[in-house]
């Protein structure tokens, strides 16, 4: 009997670790199975993390566990083992963030969201904005346009009008541009539009489809750049990462980080392209804003920049060094990709 145990406990050793030990992390998600971030990211980098583990770790989507501004809550107390959101449902706590948000960087998402990883390991992460959760991506969804229920002649008429605004970037654009911003959830948007409770909304593309603005909306004002970007976060918990080996934790960072960033970037974008295909076969008038818009804009948002910098004076960075090289990486990105 001892040698058989022996034996067993010899053949265990040597099982491979996938048979032995498959972990299978459970990532908190929101919006439709059918978004951009459902469809496409989670999966796609769910993949890369069993390719890169050989099997021994995957991920699960679960969703309706909370609302957004819960979920980073839940992976720090170890209800879920990873989850992602939007940085600007945590006023206050997530301001250098925002950078990535800044009007005129002049580059698509894909770039601005490759820049927006490596400022933040260079210059951000020290501020510990982050702290009880490993941040393994970051990344902008596209950029954000002008939907109208009335078309608009020029950027200028848009002054007086209600639109609805998510808050921070948003806000501040909508105050320059003189629009009566409204707050409300995005579940609301379609609603507020039928009933002519807002004129407008500022939003990505990709919401002619996932809010079927296309039907409520028909009328867009498009910037080459959007007026913003909306910032967000995928996160890990520090304790399911310890859990790990060291080499399923190296694993899963090499497919993470800058690559993920970027992968999810693009995802929204083409979501961004795809809609505005689907909005302009259903008859909408998608219109490029003129240079006189595109001038009027830049002068309206000029101070956004020295407004941020002194909105993180309290976070012990150097704000000024971080804005000037985030635009120059995204620049230098966006030239060699086409951005």
């Amino acid at each position: 009997m001892k040698r058989v145990f022996w034996r067993v406990a010899v053949g265990l050793l040597f099982l491979p670790m996938s048979v032995m030990a498959e972990v299978e992390l459970k990532v908190a998600t929101w919006l439709s199975p059918a978004a951009a971030m459902n469809k496409t990211v989670l999966p796609t980098w769910g993949k890369w993390i069993e390719e890169a583990t050989e099997g021994r770790v995957k991920i699960a989507l679960v969703y309706d566990l909370g609302s957004p501004n819960s979920l980073i809550d839940l992976v720090e107390d170890g209800a879920v083992d990873g989850a992602w959101t939007y940085h600007g449902y945590f006023p206050g706590q997530f301001k250098l963030t925002s950078l990535a948000e800044l009007p005129n960087h002049n580059a698509g998402s894909e770039a601005v969201s490759v820049a927006h990883w490596r400022i933040h390991e260079d210059y951000l992460a020290g501020a510990g904005e982050h702290d009880g959760v490993e941040l393994v991506g970051v990344f902008t969804h596209g950029p954000g346009q002008i939907h109208m229920r009335e078309p608009l002649e020029s950027l200028e008429d848009i002054k007086g009008k209600k639109i609805r605004v998510g808050g921070g970037i948003q806000s501040a654009i909508g105050e320059r541009l003189g629009v009566t911003g409204v707050a409300a959830p995005a579940n609301k948007i379609y609603e507020m539009l039928t009933q002519g409770v807002v004129d407008g909304v500022f939003n990505p593309m990709s919401t002619k489809t996932t809010l079927k603005l296309h039907e409520v909306a028909p009328y867009t004002l498009k910037l080459p750049h959007g007026m913003y970007l909306g910032s967000f976060g995928i996160f890990l918990s520090e304790d399911t990462l310890d859990g790990l080996s060291e080499k399923d934790r190296d694993a899963i960072m090499a497919v993470s980080g800058e690559k993920l960033s970027a992968m999810a970037a693009k995802a929204w974008a083409d979501a961004d392209d795809y809609a505005e295909g689907v909005a302009r076969e259903k008859g909408n008038q998608i219109v490029d804003a003129s240079d006189q818009d595109l001038a009027y804009f830049a002068a309206v948002t000029r101070d956004l920049d020295q407004a941020w910098v002194e909105s993180v004076k309290d976070r012990d960075v150097d704000s000024k060094a971080a804005l000037k090289a985030f635009r120059e990486e995204a620049q230098a990105y966006g030239v060699g990709n086409g951005q």
